[in-house]
């Protein structure tokens, strides 16, 4: 897979190569990609004249970051005290049934990626998935197909 490396350029030029910014400078260059190809962080780095893994360090600290591809959905499943007691797992199974896929994998289609989170700080609404940042509370199974197809 290609990266255009001028876009990479433009994010570090945007926050003027201050290598305070550099989890900034990541989240804005994943935002680009939908994660952190190898060849991003090089050029991030050789950029800001930063070791290499001093980027590796905080891509794999943060849960936020990739270095897999993700496909163009990202789907959270809540598995906190709140969504767990009320039927977050079935949520997570039904997930993993409908997409073919396990969590923390994406589809082959590139088209979904399934993450489990401890909190989504929806509580009341447990059990709640994200799409794309978008939530989806108090769910039960059926609703999960229906929720996937408006998506489509």
């Amino acid at each position: 897979m290609e990266i255009e490396l001028a876009k990479v350029d433009e994010v570090v030029d945007k926050y003027k190569g201050d290598e305070g910014m550099l989890i900034q400078i990541l989240q804005d260059v994943q935002g680009e990609f939908r994660w952190l190809p190898k060849e991003a962080l090089e050029r991030v780095c050789k950029k800001l004249s930063i070791p290499i893994s001093r980027a590796y360090r905080i891509a794999t600290f943060y849960t936020a970051f990739s270095l897999e591809p993700r496909g163009r959905h990202l789907v959270n499943v809540c598995l906190g005290t709140a969504c767990h007691v009320r039927g977050g797992s079935r949520i997570l199974e039904k997930l993993e049934q409908s997409l073919d896929i396990t969590a923390g994998h994406t589809t082959p289609d590139q088209k979904y990626s399934l993450e489990r989170v401890n909190c989504l700080g929806c509580c009341a609404l447990g059990p709640v998935i994200t799409v794309d940042e978008e939530a989806h509370g108090r769910l039960v199974v059926k609703d999960i197909d229906a929720i996937l197809d408006g998506y489509e």
